[in-house]
């Protein structure tokens, strides 16, 4: 098939792709406290991640955006995906992957200042919207488990996530 041939339509709903991972270290996650200056999310904890660069792949993506963001590597598994519907062309494609920490050197970058977080405390934190529920997916899942598959979208200014097929 040509690459032609692919369907590919404007008029279309469209996303642009991007990886969100979350490392382990037995009850705590690795979070990235957004630096002051960010444009979104600044002061607030998310997992590690980013956008997906022309001619990778979604793992090689992710284990990229670890390097460059904690100087650390681990072995990524993808847990689950995410549409976010913006309510317009194009949305985020989130895809997610998470890993248990084999050690290393950690290192912060321009992004924010990592910090290991006990699970049960993450609720405490300002953290961005989504991140206690896909917290409590990952740390629910089993290694035998597909990834999850889910939708967020705004409605009346708040974010909402639904999970399907779990």
């Amino acid at each position: 098939m040509s690459s032609s041939e692919q369907g590919a339509d404007l008029s279309r709903y469209m996303i642009i792709p991007r990886v969100l991972i979350f490392l382990r270290r037995g009850d705590e996650v690795l979070l990235l406290k957004g630096a002051l200056d960010k444009k979104i999310w600044a002061n607030q904890y998310n997992g590690i991640g980013g956008h997906v660069d022309p001619g990778e792949d979604l793992l090689t993506a992710a284990q990229r955006e670890l390097v460059e963001e904690t100087g650390l590597d681990a072995q990524l598994s993808l847990c689950g995906t995410i549409l976010v519907d913006t309510g317009s062309n194009p949305g985020v494609g989130i895809f997610v992957f998470a890993g248990e920490y084999s050690g290393g050197h950690m290192q912060s970058s321009g992004e924010g200042e990592l910090e290991w977080i006990q699970l049960d405390k993450v609720d405490d934190l300002p953290v961005v919207d989504d991140l206690p529920f896909l917290l409590q997916k990952i740390r629910a899942r089993i290694p035998a488990d597909p990834p999850f598959s889910s939708r967020s979208f705004y409605s009346e200014g708040r974010l909402r996530i639904e999970f399907y097929g779990q």
